[in-house]
C-alpha cells in the first residue's frame, strides 16, 4: 500500500465530540469519568511502551488488547441500536459499530504513544495506523489489520461494485467530519423510527458541525413544518432557497413554504 499524506496523532476534539453526541441521550453525563475510562484502557499499553513499536507492531497490539483483553467488538446483533453510536454505551457494553469502535480505538492509541486517526471508507469506518515508514488500515468491528486485496472486497461489498479503490479513500478524515458521520448514523435511525425529538436535535448538531452542507438545513426546516414549528421552518427553508436557488428541490421547497399557514395578525407588530 502506497503512503499517503501523513496526520497527527489524534485530531483535537474526537472524543469531545463524541461525549456531546452520548450527552444528548444521557444528560448529566460524566464526561471526565469517560476520559478516565479511556485513559485506564490505554495504561497497558503505556506499561508495554507500545509507542516504540513499528506501525504493523502497534496495530497488532492494539487489536489484541482491545478486541481480546477488553472484549471490545461489532455489535452484530443489533447493529442498528442508537446505543452503539453513544460512546459511553459502547464502554459500558463493549459492543458499537465501526466508527464509535473507531473512536475508543483512536483515543486509546493516542494516549499509548500510536499515531492514529479515522479514515470515513465507504460504508465501513477504519482506524488508521502509522509510522515513518508504514501504514496499516485496522477494521475495528472485527479488531483485523486489512490488505489491499480486504480494502477492494470491503468496497465491492459496500458500494455494489461502483467505485473503484483509490488512496484518496485511505487519508485521515477531519475530526468533524467524523463526527457528521456519528451524526448521520443516528439520523438515519431516527428517521426510520419516526423519533422527530431525538431526529430533530440531530439536526441541529448536524447544522452545527457542517454549516456549509445546506441539505441537514432544508431536512430541518422540512421536519420542523411537519411538527407545525412555522417560523423556524420559515427561516431554514429560506436559508436554504437563498443559498441554492437553483437547487433541483427548489421548487418543491418553494410549495412547501408557500403551504406553510401565515401568521396571524395579533402576532404581527
Amino acid at each position: 500500500m502506497t503512503r499517503a499524506r501523513s496526520t497527527a496523532a489524534s485530531e483535537r476534539g474526537l472524543l469531545d465530540g463524541a461525549l456531546e453526541i452520548a450527552a444528548d441521550a444521557y444528560p448529566g453525563l460524566d464526561r471526565e469519568l469517560q476520559r478516565r475510562r479511556i485513559d485506564a484502557l490505554a495504561e497497558p499499553l503505556l506499561r508495554q511502551e507500545v509507542g516504540a513499536l513499528g506501525a504493523p507492531a502497534q496495530a497488532m497490539a492494539l487489536a489484541a488488547h482491545l478486541r481480546h483483553d477488553c472484549g471490545f467488538r461489532g455489535n452484530e446483533t443489533d447493529y442498528y441500536c442508537p446505543e452503539n453510536s453513544f460512546i459511553n454505551r459502547v464502554l459500558d457494553t463493549r459492543l458499537g459499530i465501526p466508527i464509535s469502535l473507531a473512536v475508543v480505538y483512536i483515543e486509546v492509541a493516542t494516549r499509548a504513544g500510536v499515531r492514529a486517526a479515522g479514515v470515513g471508507f465507504p460504508g465501513h469506518f477504519l482506524v488508521r495506523i502509522e509510522d515513518a515508514d508504514d501504514v496499516v488500515l485496522v477494521d475495528p468491528f472485527s479488531s483485523r489489520a486489512l490488505t489491499r486485496a480486504d480494502l477492494e472486497a470491503l468496497l465491492a461489498s459496500a458500494t455494489a461494485g461502483k467505485l473503484r479503490l483509490e488512496e484518496s479513500m485511505l487519508e485521515p478524515t477531519p475530526t468533524r467530519h467524523v463526527i457528521a458521520r456519528m451524526l448521520f448514523n443516528l439520523r438515519n435511525i431516527y428517521a426510520r423510527q419516526a423519533d422527530h425529538q431525538r431526529l430533530l436535535l440531530t439536526l441541529d448538531r448536524l447544522v452545527d458541525v457542517l454549516p456549509e452542507a445546506l441539505e441537514h438545513r432544508r431536512d430541518r426546516g422540512l421536519l420542523c413544518a411537519e411538527l407545525g414549528a412555522v417560523a423556524a421552518a420559515r427561516v431554514d427553508l429560506a436559508h436554504y432557497l437563498r443559498e441554492l436557488p437553483h437547487a433541483p428541490d427548489a421548487a418543491e421547497i418553494e410549495r412547501v413554504m408557500d403551504a406553510l399557514p401565515q401568521p396571524s395578525a395579533s402576532t404581527l407588530n
